[in-house]
């Protein structure tokens, strides 16, 4: 998959590119069987919601289920990241989010180089999301919200919220959010929230402010996240647990495109159990050579 000059220019000018449909039910289909049996696990990479027992955040997937270590290689998703960047990219971050019907909690508005920066020692915003809807998304089970173009602001300081909600992040200011939205359009257009069938892809900057507002509606809305970084940025410091920020950063080697749908063999190092390893941190700075 190959992004046009015309998706260049749009990713250049809003900070993210929508795919609607991208991948097929048959394609799909297999990621949401997976999904009830790995949120059903009492492990420390399910965090749950803060006023209840729905998962929020499952991380790290692709290393202990099969279907999701395919999808971490798909080059529907690896490819373009590596275009825009011209180097090989690393797996920093796998995220399942469970926006669940009734239960899903808001995310504050905020970047994710931000808290890459911020808590990995991240050195450049050199990494961003592609994300893919495992369910369908509509304008009222809490879909992901763009302000377009805010990615040209840079880092912006940003506070760390550890009340909001039950995960910590470095959130930003809701004056200068205002201000942001008015220069993108204001109500014309100075938020934007993509949405679409189940298998639809988003593929946004680190830099590009987002946020998303709670579910209400009786539709779950739960979809992956895979936060890919240059090899050459990778993080310099372990604060986090391995099961959030991994510290493999050897490049990522694509399946065939069929991978979805067809059971070619992938590792999956921690299928039998997480070692204790993925929960020790550390504030000291790391130099590897990649």
């Amino acid at each position: 998959m190959h992004l046009t000059p015309e998706q260049l220019e749009q990713f250049d000018r809003d900070g993210y590119l929508f795919f609607p449909g991208l991948f097929t039910p048959e394609e799909t289909r297999g990621l949401n069987a997976a999904v009830p049996e790995l949120y059903s696990r009492r492990e420390a990479y399910n965090i749950r919601e803060k006023d209840s027992d729905a998962v929020r955040t499952n991380f790290a997937a692709h290393m202990y289920s099969d279907p999701f270590a395919r999808l971490a290689r798909h080059p529907r998703m690896i490819k373009p990241v590596e275009e825009l960047f011209g180097e090989e990219v690393y797996m920093h971050q796998f995220k399942i989010n469970g926006k669940m019907a009734f239960e899903g909690d808001v995310w504050q508005w905020h970047q994710d180089y931000g808290t890459w920066m911020n808590d990995d020692m991240m050195p450049t915003e050199r990494a961003m999301n592609v994300a893919i809807f495992l369910d369908d998304v509509n304008p009222y089970n809490g879909p992901l919200m763009f302000i377009p173009g805010s990615h040209k602001k840079g880092v912006i300081d940003a506070k760390h919220d550890l009340t909001t909600t039950s995960y910590p992040l470095w959130t930003i200011d809701n004056d200068l959010i205002k201000q942001l939205v008015e220069r993108a359009g204001d109500k014309d257009g100075g938020i934007v929230s993509p949405t679409g069938p189940a298998g639809s892809m988003i593929l946004f900057h680190s830099c590009l402010i987002h946020a998303s507002a709670s579910n209400l509606s009786p539709w779950n809305r739960v979809s992956v996240y895979l936060s890919l970084c240059a090899v050459s940025n990778h993080i310099r410091r372990h604060k986090r647990p391995e099961f959030i920020t991994h510290r493999d950063f050897t490049p990522i080697e694509c399946l065939p495109d069929d991978c979805l749908t067809k059971n070619y063999p992938v590792d999956t190092p921690w299928k039998q159990g997480m070692p204790a390893s993925a929960l020790q941190t550390s504030l000291e700075e790391i130099s590897v050579s990649v």
